[in-house]
């Protein structure tokens, strides 16, 4: 299933959209404004001396674009590809990154009163890449700020470190 990525509905009436996608059990969420476009998972050049968590590079229309496996990034298991598992191209910082994730559901608008903070856990769990928890009906949605997580120091993607 490929979601509607038509970003101009919802926005006038205060709300942010979010392209929603799964690791695991949990379901997450980033701004829309930063997908580019979601592709299904196909094989890259793996990459010598990369972090466990780049998987390696494709060529996407003449770019080269690093491919993030999310689910290993985030520490979340053992990872399987199959027919859901898919790819989200995101432009960030004037950089075509994709990441891998386990497949992709939704996308919704929330409104600000539909997002909590992010709990404070011990210095063992880093939240700072948390932009909060959004609920929508039963369903609680883990908000990625992406733009952060991908242009940190950690990742090693990019010379450009957000303040």
């Amino acid at each position: 299933m490929q979601p509607n990525l038509d970003n101009t509905s919802g926005a006038a009436g205060g709300g942010r959209e979010y392209l929603t996608f799964t690791l695991g059990d949990e379901e997450y969420g980033i701004d829309i404004l930063t997908v580019q476009e979601i592709r299904g998972y196909d094989t890259v050049t793996k990459i010598a001396n990369a972090p466990e968590f780049i998987k390696g590079v494709i060529n996407l229309r003449g770019i080269i674009v690093p491919i993030v496996d999310m689910r290993i990034k985030f520490q979340l298991g053992s990872v399987l590809y199959n027919q859901f598992t898919v790819v989200i191209v995101l432009n960030i910082g004037h950089r075509i990154v994709g990441m891998v994730v386990d497949g992709v559901s939704d996308v919704i608008t929330l409104m600000p009163e539909q997002i909590r903070t992010a709990p404070e856990f011990s210095a063992a769990l880093d939240t700072q890449y948390l932009m909060g928890l959004g609920t929508v009906d039963d369903r609680m949605i883990i908000l990625v700020d992406i733009e952060r997580l991908m242009m940190s120091h950690d990742m090693a993607l990019t010379d450009q470190f957000p303040s």
